[in-house]
């Protein structure tokens, strides 16, 4: 159902997996669609789709045709958003373009941004300075582990965080998905398993390898969790790990997390938290075998958060945890249309908000640091008599 007064919406990739879950997403959260554009490749230019905002006429993408739209969502390669993207957000009171690649995520004039967290750099600024045209939308298993870490940030203070992913085939798209299933029966019947998708077959296997291996021995998938959340929580310094690992199931990504953080942690607190944070359920009953699944988080909206515990390395000022979402929509289309929703109806006080927070040292580092100030305050003494002194000499 099309809104009479509502906004021209485009979709690039709209064929493709994440596509088709902004369209699901947009009817879902009853965003103001006008107008429905879809683009997807020459096989599909010309066919007519049902959609929940009438049927529509697949096209060929053209700067000229989605120029003249208010949104258009990249669901996408990088490549293709590395072509287009800056060129159609440059385009005078052109559309406002939602990037699901990685393209421009890294770019310090792009925001990245999960709209929960940070949409308020989305807000003009002080001094004139334009709405961004170019939003960057982050990495799955950035936005789904984000979306549990953020409220214990503010709260708590996170110094360190040690990220270990079980990601699902639905990661590589609707092609991943489906040499999974083809892969499994394959296996079952005692056939030969073909793989193109993945470096090696994933059917009962688990490969931990996604995405380019760097220089310093992490993926560039285990990178962008380490990149993008110090962007996303303004925090240029944060210590993060990650090891990302493919398993074989079909949707919704699961990751441990652990965190050393700068305040001592309640569990009990922890927990009222994350209970209460938008986009987030917390399962934590594990007396009643209540915990965070993919098969639980598949086709919902929000993430699962569990299994808290203390940590048993960094002790009071540390927390375990375990999160599983749908990166198809916590990490992808659901994140995306967020964005458009917050630039229609920006929230002006985020839900959590970083407080200042002081360090709490052991006995040991605070006789240390009493050592530290008294010998300090010594040698100001000591430097003080001397200057005296010479003066005195002088005078003399």
């Amino acid at each position: 159902m099309t809104t009479p007064n509502g906004k021209t919406v485009g979709i690039c990739g709209a064929t493709g997996a994440v596509g088709i879950e902004i369209i699901s997403v947009l009817a879902a959260h009853k965003f103001p669609v006008k107008q429905l554009v879809l683009f997807a490749s020459s096989r599909s230019a010309g066919k007519k789709v049902d959609t929940p905002f009438g049927e529509v006429t697949i096209s060929l993408f053209s700067i000229e045709k989605a120029a003249k739209l208010d949104y258009v969502f990249l669901a996408v390669s990088g490549d293709f958003s590395l072509q287009y993207a800056k060129e159609l957000a440059a385009v005078p009171n052109g559309p406002v373009v939602i990037d699901n690649s990685s393209a421009f995520r890294r770019d310090p004039e792009t925001p990245l941004v999960i709209p929960e967290i940070n949409g308020h750099v989305l807000l003009q600024k002080d001094g004139g300075k334009p709405q961004p045209k170019l939003i960057a939308n982050p990495n799955c298993t950035t936005a789904i582990a984000a979306m549990a870490l953020w409220p214990l940030h503010c709260e708590f203070g996170i110094k360190k965080l040690i990220v270990s992913t079980y990601q699902a085939a639905s990661g590589a798209g609707a092609a991943g998905m489906e040499e999974l299933a083809d892969g499994a029966k394959a296996f079952l019947a005692d056939e030969p398993v073909t793989y193109k998708v993945f470096s090696y077959p994933l059917p009962f296997n688990l490969i931990p390898h996604i995405d380019k291996f760097q220089e310093n021995g992490y993926t560039k998938e285990e990178m962008k969790v380490t990149w993008e959340t110090r962007k996303i929580f303004g925090e240029p310094n944060l210590a993060v790990s990650c090891t990302a690992a493919r398993i074989p199931i079909m949707r919704a990504h699961s990751e441990a997390l652990s965190i050393e953080t700068v305040k001592p942690v309640n569990i009990a607190r922890a927990r009222e938290i994350l209970a209460k944070a938008d986009g987030v359920d917390l399962v934590d009953e594990p007396e009643k075998l209540l915990y965070p699944m993919p098969k639980n988080a598949t086709k919902k909206f929000n993430i699962e958060a569990g299994r808290l515990r203390k940590s048993l390395v960094f002790g009071d000022h540390g927390l375990e945890l375990f999160v599983s979402g749908d990166q198809l929509l916590r990490g992808a289309a659901l994140n995306a249309v967020l964005i458009a929703e917050f630039l229609e109806n920006p929230r002006s006080t985020p839900q959590f908000t970083k407080k200042p927070t002081t360090c709490t040292l052991s006995k040991d580092q605070q006789q240390l640091v009493l050592g530290l100030a008294a010998g300090v305050a010594v040698g100001v003494a000591v430097g003080v008599a001397s200057v005296l002194a010479f003066g005195l000499v002088k005078k003399n």
